[in-house]
């Protein structure tokens, strides 16, 4: 049932106004009935004066009680007035953070998302949820932002090889005779292979922030040993020293996904270094930082970085150097890798740390909770 479906009730200011006016009417009757019932005790005859000389006669406890339920009533009836006037400002005057937080969130239904509250006051309830709100709002605005280039970006690449394709098939059928079919299809090939690694990369992303893999015993030593393998050719191809200290990492993961990651930790270590003396240096073992969870350590050296760029790397399609591939002999990557690299610490509740080192280059933490005994 939506807003409007639902039926029409007092609004909560009214319903404020109302008990603070029922609850200062109900202590005005309170007081008159405990007034009433003390004077029941007042002797009913006339009185008199103690002094001779004042002959008047005082009122009897039936003209008292008349008089005080007369008084009484005005009374009330002046109490209910305060009471609805009182209550319908105080009421106004606590319920107007709420309105400013509804406001904005009528604001964000309408897209508006970089509307902020900013409740100012003392810390109450109202200033708590106003701060969740903003916090909400700022969480929501940034995912809409990545997902907005995300879709664009994704659009780019998957569009770039067709395009690339499109060119070449149309200068093929343009001048048939001045091709070189070997060097054409070779072309083609790899255009093809570019887009097929682009989609399966995002097909791997979409599964991992919908279906939590399949997980049991592993070790990160391990899964980084076969990673090391798989990239071993590029490394010596680029020139690039390797070194390795895998140390007992028993976690609990899938070992599929956990190679993967460690082989994109190592692909994107390679491909982003020096051009010549180029390191890296891979260890596991357990994570000093953070007791009870191993991690995998993939260090390299290159071009100094910044931090606020390091803090971007893991959005999709971005590359080292922007969004971008770098020209040259170095296999040009997607820009998925350390999206998919995050997502799988994100599945296996561990995390990803990236941080540039001071002479140049990248330090990367998959730190993964550690298998009990």
């Amino acid at each position: 049932m939506t807003g409007r479906e639902r039926p029409r009730r007092l609004t909560a200011r009214l319903r404020l106004t109302l008990s603070y006016a029922l609850f200062a009417v109900t202590a005005g009757v309170l007081s008159l009935a405990v007034v009433y019932v003390g004077m029941r005790y007042v002797p009913n005859y006339p009185l008199t004066s103690a002094n001779p000389r004042y002959r008047s006669e005082a009122p009897s406890r039936q003209e008292i009680l008349h008089s005080l339920l007369t008084a009484g009533g005005y009374a009330l009836a002046l109490l209910t007035a305060v009471g609805l006037f009182g209550g319908w400002l105080i009421a106004g005057r606590v319920l107007r953070p709420l309105q400013d937080i509804t406001r904005a969130a009528h604001r964000a239904t309408g897209g508006a998302l970089e509307h902020r509250i900013a409740l100012t006051g003392p810390r109450d309830e109202f200033t708590d949820l106003s701060d969740a709100f903003d916090e909400m709002l700022e969480r929501l605005q940034r995912s809409f932002e990545a997902q907005q280039r995300f879709a664009a970006n994704a659009s780019h690449e998957l569009r770039t090889p067709l395009a690339i394709t499109r060119t070449m098939l149309q200068v093929a059928a343009a001048d048939p005779a001045g091709q070189d079919w070997t060097k054409l299809v070779a072309r083609l090939q790899d255009t093809n292979q570019r887009g097929i690694e682009t989609t399966e990369a995002l097909l791997q992303l979409a599964d991992l922030g919908h279906a939590p893999p399949e997980t049991g015993p592993t070790d990160l030593a391990v899964t980084t040993g076969q990673a090391l393998a798989v990239v071993h050719d590029e490394a010596a191809e680029l020139g690039v020293t390797v070194t390795a200290d895998c140390r007992p990492a028993p976690t609990t993961g899938n070992p599929v996904l956990l190679r993967q990651a460690a082989v994109n930790l190592l692909h994107n270590a390679l491909r982003h270094n020096l051009p010549a003396d180029g390191r890296v240096t891979v260890t596991t073992g357990a994570d000093p930082d953070r007791p009870g969870h191993v991690r995998l350590t993939v260090a390299n050296t290159g071009a100094v970085l910044a931090p606020e760029a390091v803090a971007t790397f893991t959005e999709p399609f971005l590359r080292g150097r922007g969004r971008t591939a770098q020209a040259g002999p170095v296999r040009r990557g997607h820009g998925l890798g350390l999206a998919i690299v995050a997502a799988v610490a994100e599945a296996h509740h561990g995390e990803l740390g990236l941080a540039p080192e001071p002479a140049g280059g990248l330090r990367a933490v998959l730190s993964l909770p550690a298998r009990q005994a």
